[in-house]
């Protein structure tokens, strides 16, 4: 077991052992056991009330991490769920590490030559739909008749200006085409077959259905009942001038009946990019996250309750969502370049790159699990 995993439990049996103590005094005053009875009782509802709220950071401390950056950033997810180590090999890991980084170095190259922060999140989340590893474009899930139904959405916080697409079943780019409807008209989300004739007047490629079908996602469609999918990609990046971008990507829920749209299209539920708040993409069950609004919560709680991105990336996850028992995760940017990702699942997909305030060379970094020790230990990250 790594040391940061063995700090992480000496403290919580601490707090816990702390907690029951003072549970204990609260007893033994209540029944006149101590003098001072009324200063005792005060005190103690004071600690409790301190290890209450710290007990849910150390439940939850290695699936929240938050990092400083200087110039361009990008950060980006490939989904969040049940993504744990015993369900990969070692082979399979470095499959998923390898797209990961190879994302991360084109976005990042990108953003270092100046290209505008839309035109990285939308070559960056067109690298993970054509990438059969992730729940978007190729290598998307089912729906309940055996066919492929993609979403995505973008926006600009410098704008605040939002494209959207959903329901797509022969657009082979979900995201080029949401960029699409933010930059030639004057809506934000198009639908289905009307999105796709949208797309045949903007030269934009169609393909069959079966394209998106892999055998991996076929092998899970012959067993949908019995599992729990959640998937999406995202991009999240600071450009060289400053201004934050969010876009999603996603094939939606295994077995998906009627039509069903999650939080992914929805400007404020999946994805929201705000200069004054944060860029963020979402991943997870997506019921939850349109009921709790939680791309925008996120800028909401920064710029109206004046909460940091890391405490209020925190609350939302951890606090909003596990209240709601809503699965999944997001990654955030803000203009200082503060960042974070955050999840109450057991794993995410997920990489950053760009420059620790401080540092002059670039970092690049890739997770899957849910206990991760990056930078000190993490072997996976590198410089340039």
């Amino acid at each position: 077991m790594c040391c940061c995993c063995i700090t992480i439990l000496l403290t919580f049996y601490g707090a816990i052992k702390f907690f029951l103590g003072q549970f204990s005094l609260y007893f033994r005053t209540a029944l006149g056991q101590h003098s001072n009875h009324k200063a005792q009782c005060h005190l103690m509802m004071r600690q409790l009330l301190f290890f209450a709220a710290l007990l849910p950071s150390l439940l939850t401390a290695q699936n929240h991490q938050t990092f400083k950056f200087d110039g361009p950033v990008i950060l980006i997810h490939g989904g969040a769920g049940g993504i744990e180590r015993k369900y990969y090999n070692d082979e399979q890991i470095a499959q998923y590490d390898s797209a990961l980084q190879a994302v991360l170095r084109v976005g990042y190259d990108m953003l270092t030559y100046g290209a505008n922060g839309m035109d990285v999140v939308v070559e960056c989340l067109t690298m993970l739909e054509n990438d059969p590893h992730f729940n978007a474009g190729k290598g998307a899930v089912f729906n309940d008749q055996g066919e492929v139904e993609l979403d995505a959405s973008i926006m600009d916080g410098s704008t605040k200006m939002a494209g959207a697409v959903a329901g797509l079943k022969h657009i082979k780019n979900p995201a080029k085409l949401a960029w699409a409807v933010m930059e030639e008209t004057s809506h934000v989300l198009l639908i289905g077959e009307g999105a796709e004739e949208f797309a045949k007047t903007q030269d934009h490629e169609f393909v069959d259905n079966e394209y998106f079908l892999t055998p991996k996602r076929k092998e899970q469609y012959e067993r949908w009942k019995q599992m729990k999918k959640n998937g999406t990609v995202g991009v999240v990046v600071k450009d060289v001038q400053g201004n934050l971008y969010a876009g999603t990507s996603t094939g939606g829920m295994m077995g998906k009946k009627y039509g069903r749209v999650g939080d992914v299209p929805i400007i404020g539920a999946g994805t929201y990019a705000d200069n004054n708040g944060a860029a963020v993409s979402c991943t997870g069950h997506g019921e939850y996250y349109i009921r709790n609004n939680v791309a925008f919560q996120v800028n909401a709680r920064m710029q109206y309750q004046g909460l940091t991105l890391e405490q209020s990336t925190r609350e939302v996850i951890f606090g909003v969502l596990n209240s709601d028992a809503g699965n999944g995760g997001l990654i955030a940017l803000d203009a200082k370049g503060n960042a974070a990702w955050t999840f109450n699942s057991s794993g995410m997909f997920r990489g950053a790159a760009g420059s620790f305030e401080g540092r002059c060379t670039p970092s690049f970094m890739t997770e899957i699990f849910g206990d991760p020790t990056w930078p000190e230990e993490c072997d996976v990250i590198s410089e340039e």
